[in-house]
């Protein structure tokens, strides 16, 4: 097949890389990559929300399949776009339609699916402008901590935790009035805050059939000890320990079958992955959000465990046949920590030369995805974002993984560059 790729994160790096490894993959192009996908596939300089010109390089290039990366083409609507057009429906998209993103793209859509379907999820209500004061009543009278949730797109920072009442109605008026994160936060929705620990479980579905990819444990806050700001995801740990047989049967029993029951009675159209937040709550899993695709940096913990051929997967999506395949994973724990820019998740600079890639060496145990990276005019590759490089390790133990990870990371160096010494400390 020949697959085209949206993305230019650590994310769309792990999935090429994954992808380039099944027998089913001929020419993979990746729009626009970055400097690690560059050794993988091809780099095309498309906007993965131009879907015009995507049309195009698709017809061009007798493109068989499009994955879709990261969450804004989804909202979008690409499936769609896809789906409706003639000359491109018989491609396989591996995406949601755009009512269905709709469970990423809007948390006041997502809480009512839940609450239609007895997922469930922590209490909540919903504000905007219009009712701006009664919102503000509301988080008076609420138990802290309190959880403020943007209801839109906010590049994974639009959830803010609030210790206190001050800070809440501060956040609750940055959000709405202020605009803080821009439409994203025209609608605010205000949580209880659930005590646990969290997990994310990832999905591939037809909308009727689902397999279980894996799971891993995120860390979002900047410093160790998840202190300081939240960021897109410094870290993430795979096998959880308490995710075990019997926690795995009530997230599925509980949350993943309702869901995908809940796509088929509401006729959601769903061909792709689903990312399940989820917070284990005195051993019961509660959804904090659902996204529709992989995430950032779970994508690369959990695509190097998986064993079965993701292209296998995807096409027995589309074929229906995905009740027949059986998964697989390696052995061993897995552990990323990433390399970020100084300043992030607040301003960065970037074009700083990376330097050590070059000495390290393949090993089937280590990986070094490129999150935010480019070449410059003389072939060096440079930093190109706040998040820079995810490096996986793969070992015996969760805490072998992480000082490998750790190890690699000691040999690479950039201009501020920083990145958590603890990820997975709670497990260790």
């Amino acid at each position: 097949m020949n697959i085209l790729l949206l993305g230019s994160g650590g994310r769309e790096h792990a999935l090429a890389w994954k992808m380039q490894q099944s027998p089913q993959c001929n020419k993979l192009f990746i729009a626009p990559g970055n400097a690690g996908t560059a050794s993988i596939g091809f780099n095309v300089n498309i906007n993965p929300n131009d879907f015009n010109t995507q049309k195009q390089f698709c017809l061009e290039n007798k493109i068989d399949m499009v994955v879709v990366g990261p969450e804004e083409p989804l909202v979008n609507g690409i499936y769609d776009f896809y789906t409706n057009d003639a000359e491109l429906n018989n491609l396989i998209v591996v995406a949601p339609s755009k009512k269905a993103a709709q469970l990423e793209g809007s948390k006041s859509f997502s809480k009512h699916f839940m609450q239609r379907h007895q997922i469930p999820t922590a209490a909540y209500a919903e504000f905007t402008l219009e009712n701006f004061d009664e919102g503000k009543k509301y988080i008076n009278n609420h138990s802290l901590p309190i959880v403020l949730k943007a209801d839109g797109l906010a590049a994974g920072k639009g959830v803010i935790i609030c210790e206190t009442t001050e800070k809440a109605l501060l956040t609750f008026e940055e959000m709405i009035v202020k605009k803080q994160f821009g439409t994203a936060s025209t609608k605010v929705v205000v949580e209880e805050f659930l005590q646990g620990i969290e997990l994310s479980v990832f999905v591939v579905t037809n909308g009727k059939n689902y397999k279980i990819i894996g799971h891993a444990k995120d860390y979002k806050r900047i410093g160790e000890g998840d202190t300081g700001l939240n960021t897109g995801g410094m870290g993430c740990v795979t096998p959880i320990p308490f995710a075990d047989t019997n926690f795995m049967q009530k997230v599925e029993e509980k949350i993943i079958v309702p869901t995908i029951q809940g796509l088929q009675k509401e006729n959601l159209t769903y061909n792709g992955f689903i990312f399940f937040g989820l917070m284990n709550n005195n051993g019961n899993p509660f959804v904090i959000e659902y996204n529709c695709r992989l995430g950032d940096p779970e994508t690369e913990v959990v695509l190097p465990r998986l064993k079965t051929d993701l292209l296998t997967l995807f096409t027995a999506m589309y074929n229906n046949t995905l009740a027949d395949i059986t998964i697989e994973y390696h052995d061993g724990s897995f552990a990323t920590i990433m390399a970020v820019s100084g300043g992030y998740p607040q301003e960065y600079e970037k074009n700083k030369k990376i330097i050590g890639l070059e000495k390290m060496e393949k090993n089937i145990a280590t990986h070094i995805f490129h999150a935010g990276t480019k070449f410059d005019a003389e072939g060096n590759i440079l930093t190109n974002g706040g998040r820079v490089l995810a490096i996986t390790a793969q070992a015996a133990t969760l805490q072998g993984a992480v000082e490998k990870s750790k190890n690699i990371l000691q040999a690479i160096s950039f201009e501020g560059m920083y990145f958590r010494k603890d990820i997975g400390y709670e497990f260790f």
